[in-house]
């Protein structure tokens, strides 16, 4: 079973990544809190937002694809009915709900 990687695994590993990019000639930006990587006045590229801007398209019901789909669907299956296999065993109450004793019954 493989061992779960810790935070403090991760933190190692990101801080020897940090130390390689440094190490080859890299250098580390500080940026203000509150400026954006956007450029200008770009919108945000979100593909997910395009989809809810068009109007909503009307669907056509294709009445022969319907009834195919609906005759291929299983019919209910039917109880079975139980077949004369002997008798059964029945409990017997008494007058106050207490079970008193069994009693074969043939159906």
């Amino acid at each position: 079973m493989k061992k779960p990687v810790s935070k403090d695994d991760l933190r190692a590993e990101l801080e020897a990544a940090m130390d390689r990019f440094l190490d080859d000639g890299g250098s580390i930006e500080q940026v203000p809190q509150g400026v954006s990587g956007r450029e200008g006045d770009m919108a945000p590229k979100l593909g997910t937002r395009d989809l809810f801007i068009e109007p909503k398209a009307t669907r056509t019901q294709i009445p022969e694809v319907i009834a195919a789909l609906d005759a291929r669907r299983r019919p209910p299956k039917r109880q079975s009915r139980r077949s004369n296999r002997g008798p059964r065993r029945k409990l017997i109450y008494d007058d106050f709900g207490e079970p008193l004793r069994h009693v074969w019954v043939e159906e």
